[in-house]
Formats: structure tokens, sequence, C-alpha cells
């Protein structure tokens, strides 16, 4: 008899995880690069490309290593993955605006990118939430190709998490500033309202490192301002649950994706 899954655990931050085979670069930094993981063996493609951005409070400790079964995961469901890298908190060029302006160039570069699917979702965890919300409320992202935006557990609203001191007070090291600059309003995805993609939050509630919480106001406000927006909240899902494909709310995960490309 198998042992349910741990909610809490985050193992899969050290999991092992086949490299991909293909990395391309979108910017003279090391850190400016994408892994291309095209659908697995006996999968049935499905014609889009899953952009993943790894989380990790946006700090230079955490690479998209730890997303790669994540990544093969969306492989062996069919999808071609672009799983990004950036600049972080710690590295040269990190934080704000470095790590907003990377993104953005590696949105641009997914998107130009003759080989892949053009209908691309981005996919986002904690840190990485954060960033393809703000992707989404920004005016550039129209035209691209991008049909939604998925936060896992996302970091979509700045000041909530400066409140509860997120990972240590981590939005203030990644601004560089606090609430109320100009800094902070360009970062935050409450400020980028409405998104000009359809946006979906997913979140558990066994989150101790970014709760439920966070997503409120950006819900409510995203919803006022008439942003295509839904919130699913799983039961007995924690912060990694939703990158690990062994716990169940992964399947969450696939379905989101899936729903918002049919």
């Amino acid at each position: 008899m198998s042992t349910p899954a741990d909610p809490r655990s985050d193992d899969v931050l050290t999991r092992p995880a086949p490299a991909a085979s293909t990395t391309r670069s979108y910017g003279p930094d090391p850190a400016q690069v994408y892994d291309v993981l095209p659908p697995a063996a006996g999968a049935t493609p499905r014609g889009v490309t899953v952009l993943v951005v790894h989380g990790g409070f946006w700090r230079a400790e955490y690479d998209r290593a730890h997303a790669l079964p994540e990544a093969h995961a969306f492989a062996a469901a069919g999808y071609t993955v672009a799983l990004g890298e950036y600049r972080r908190t710690g590295m040269p060029g990190g934080g704000v605006p470095g790590t907003l302006d990377d993104v953005r160039a590696l949105t641009e570069a997914v998107s130009h990118d003759a080989s892949l699917p053009h209908r691309i979702v981005l996919v986002g965890h904690s840190a990485g939430g954060h960033l393809v919300a703000w992707v989404a409320g920004q005016p550039w992202v129209e035209g691209l190709g991008v049909v939604g935006a998925v936060s896992l557990a996302g970091v979509v609203d700045l000041g909530a998490a400066d409140r509860l001191h997120l990972g240590s007070d981590a939005t203030r090291a990644f601004v560089g500033t606090g609430p109320g600059t100009a800094a902070w309003r360009s970062a935050d995805p409450m400020g980028a309202l409405p998104p000009r993609v359809p946006v979906r939050l997913l979140s558990g509630t066994e989150d101790d490192v970014v709760p439920t919480v966070v997503g409120d106001a950006y819900l409510d406000a995203a919803r006022r301002a008439g942003g295509d927006v839904e919130r699913t909240v799983v039961p007995g899902a924690g912060h990694f649950s939703f990158i690990d494909p062994d716990q169940p709310a992964f399947s969450t995960v696939l379905s989101t994706v899936a729903a918002l490309t049919r």
C-alpha cells in the first residue's frame, strides 16, 4: 500500500531529473537561457508551448534545475516545454528591473522561436507565479501568442507578501525598495490590471510559504477591472505540491493548462 504524498514535502527541489538536451540563449548573460523539451516519445503532441518560470523567492540560490521534474511531466503530457532561467537577487543585474527585463526578453524569445508552437501558456511557481502574473498584465504581451498564465502559489500581490514578511522579506530584497516607490509599482501585478490574457491562480490549503490570502486582493481587483481571472484552492495541497508530478495537486495543474488551450 502506497504512502499518501506529504503536502509539505519539498523533496522535489532536489529530485534528480534528466537535463534538457537543448539550451538556447535569449541574452548575453549565462542566466539568460531557456531549455527546450519536446513532447515525450509516445505522447500526442498538443501544439502548445508551456513556458515554465521557476520560483525560489527570486533568489540566486534557486535555479531552474528544481523545475525539471515539472518540465518533464508537461512533456509527458504532450506539451513542448521551454524552461526559462533569469537573473535573480544576489546576481549581477538581478532584482528590479533586471529580472523583469529578463522575463520580458524570455517571453519574446520563446514567442519568436520558430521551432516552438506559437500558442504559449505561461506557468510559474511562487516567485515565478509572480512573474507570469506580471507578464500577463503588460501591454507588450499582446501579439506574442500567449493564451494564458497559470500562477502556482504565486506572489501576485507584493504588498501582501511584504506585510506577511514572506521569505524573510524576500520581496524588499527583490525590488530593492519598499511599497510606494516607482520600482515597487513597476514590479507589482496589482499595478498592471486588468491582465491582458486569462490568469488562473492555483493555491493550496496547506501552503505555509505563500498562503492563499496573498491572492485575495489580486483576484478581487483583477475581476473588478474586468480581467479573466479564476482561482482554484486545492484541499490538502502544500506549496510544492503544484510542481511535484508525484503529488495529486499536479493533476489540477495539467487540467488548468489544458482548459486554457481548448
